[in-house]
């Protein structure tokens, strides 16, 4: 091992015994990407009996179950609350799209949309609007949203102090995305448990989302802050040492311009190893193609092809798009050209409920409102469903089940019943099918057409054998966290997608976004432009020996 692998990994060290050997009560490690939050969580947890982490990004979740497994109990803050609060109040069940619900009611009711999930967000606690989600949401049974649940566990903690667990520590990941609902529960468990909180400002993705704000991990990082011991975790050991210097050009450029002012002042450093030096030599320069939209598939289905040419061996591509559609679209046709092996991340919660929604609530609880709600929304007339919603509202209301028609009763049922049978892989009567897939506004010959033409490319074999099946996930930004590959492509890299101000001038949460994409990356980035005549903004900020912008490949 040469020298400097040796202090690397002396000096990387340095960093983790300082916050392992630390007797702060509470600690917050800002920690940039790649750089051994779960090993410093694995070595926090050794030797402890009852432990927690919290995080709210579902593949996080997943990925530190597994690192520490046996180690700790890992769990989402919606699935964390879901399981406190049922054990002090009952079994209760989550509904994400419950204020949703809630809101079209106050619409109907009220003559007002209001965006619920904000108002806990943001821990209005004493807004008018409180008490109607409240009202409504008992209304519908056990069920709770991805938010109210959260906060009211909270409200239940803060007037039982006596009923607030216990741990012998409690490990937070990704706190520069948590609100301050969340911080709330945290601050709870601080009454009673060592936090140690983990993050990193410079990957906030989710201010508008969710209302989060790097603000909060700035402050307890901040000298005035004095009930937190604050450390950094600098050295990348994920990425090449083109994406770290990259990464950091992108930060000296934003901070040239007057951007990221109250950013964290850190170090993010590449982590000198003998393998990863190999691979950085292989790959010096982040690549940039400018290539018409409708190209992207076929140049990233190439650069796979020279890939495998190049390792011999399986390894693994991650493509990053701005938006869903763009998305989907480059998925679709990456598997006509006979690439099958493909995960495809989408995030669906911002759509309605949809009639299946209520069939399936109503396969788990017959009688349930909000199954029933849900369900005849889809089966009545918009003013037939605003005479009932006001009919749920006077005082006593009777249950939806009973306040609806006979006929309309039946028409549903007969759909559950229909639902029930394709679930349980019964045989289902042509007519019946039909009409269910009518009313749920299933287009069966769609779906018939895509099913026969994936058989017919597995059967016929399309596109290159060496490359059929190396694992591919394509997703967007906001849905890449927690994510990393060894190859990344992002695509459509033009300020029109990645810059979102009108006037192009870029914000903070631009660079945020880009650097995430940026990072995931363990080998080599693919920057792919659909803009032909302009240079993205971004670009200009990485040094151009750092690039390979040749028309090659």
């Amino acid at each position: 091992m040469e020298d400097k692998h040796i202090k690397a990994k002396e000096d990387s060290n340095k960093f983790t015994d300082a916050i392992l050997n630390s007797k702060s009560k509470n600690k917050v490690v800002v920690a940039g990407p790649g750089t051994g939050k779960t090993y410093l969580f694995q070595k926090i947890l050794e030797g402890k009996r009852k432990a927690l982490t919290l995080s709210f990004v579902n593949s996080l979740v997943e990925d530190l179950s597994l690192g520490l497994y046996g180690l700790s109990e890992v769990k989402t803050l919606h699935g964390y609350a879901r399981s406190e609060l049922g054990k002090n109040c009952g079994d209760i069940k989550i509904f994400p799209k419950l204020s949703m619900v809630i809101n079209e009611d106050h619409i109907i009711l009220q003559n007002e949309s209001v965006l619920f999930d904000e108002l806990f967000y943001n821990r209005e606690d004493e807004s008018k609007y409180i008490e109607f989600y409240k009202t409504r949401r008992k209304y519908y049974g056990k069920f709770y949203g991805y938010a109210d649940v959260i906060y009211a566990l909270i409200k239940y903690l803060e007037a039982n102090n006596d009923k607030v667990p216990n741990y012998d520590n409690v490990l937070v990941d990704e706190f520069q995305d948590f609100n301050k609902l969340e911080i709330s529960l945290i601050d709870l468990l601080g009454q009673k448990s060592p936090i140690l909180l983990a993050g990193d400002d410079d990957q906030a993705l989710y201010i508008d989302l969710k209302k989060a704000s790097p603000e909060f991990i700035r402050t307890r990082y901040s000298e005035q802050c004095q009930e937190y011991e604050s450390f950094t975790l600098p050295f990348c050991r994920r990425c090449t040492r083109v994406i770290v210097n990259a990464t950091n050009e992108i930060i000296n450029g934003a901070k040239s311009i007057g951007l990221l002012s109250g950013r964290i002042d850190k170090k993010y450093i590449y982590y000198d190893d003998p393998t990863k030096d190999k691979e950085s030599d292989k790959n010096p320069k982040i690549v940039y193609r400018q290539k018409y939209s409708n190209s992207i598939p076929d140049y990233i289905e190439k650069q796979i092809r020279l890939l495998a040419e190049e390792n011999k061996k399986e390894f693994e591509v991650l493509i990053i798009s701005p938006t869903n559609g763009k998305s989907k679209s480059i998925v679709s046709k990456l598997k006509e050209k006979g690439l099958s092996n493909i995960e495809s991340k989408d995030k669906q919660e911002n759509e309605n409920p949809s009639l299946l929604d209520g069939l399936i609530l109503l396969s788990e609880d017959g009688k349930g409102n909000l199954g029933w709600r849900i369900a005849i929304k889809h089966l009545i007339t918009d003013s037939e469903f605003s005479d009932l919603i006001k009919l749920t509202a006077e005082n006593n209301p009777k249950n939806i089940i009973d306040l609806i028609s006979s006929s309309k009763k039946k028409e549903v049922l007969d759909l559950l019943k229909t639902y029930k049978q394709i679930n349980n892989g019964q045989k289902v009567a042509d007519e019946k099918l039909i009409n269910f897939f009518n009313k749920n506004e299933i287009d069966p010959m769609k779906s018939a057409v895509d099913q026969l033409r994936t058989k017919l490319y597995a059967r016929i074999k399309t596109g290159d054998p060496g490359i059929r099946k190396i694992p591919i996930k394509a997703t967007t930004i906001q849905s890449s966290k927690g994510l990393s590959s060894d190859y990344v492509f992002i695509t459509h890299f033009d300020d029109q997608y990645f810059i979102k101000n009108k006037d192009r001038s870029v914000s903070d949460q631009d660079i945020y976004n880009f650097l995430v994409a940026l990072t995931r990356a363990k080998k080599k980035v693919f920057l792919i432009s659909s803009d032909t005549t302009r240079t993205p903004t971004f670009l200009s900020w990485i040094k151009q020996d750092n690039i390979d912008s040749s028309n090659r490949n």
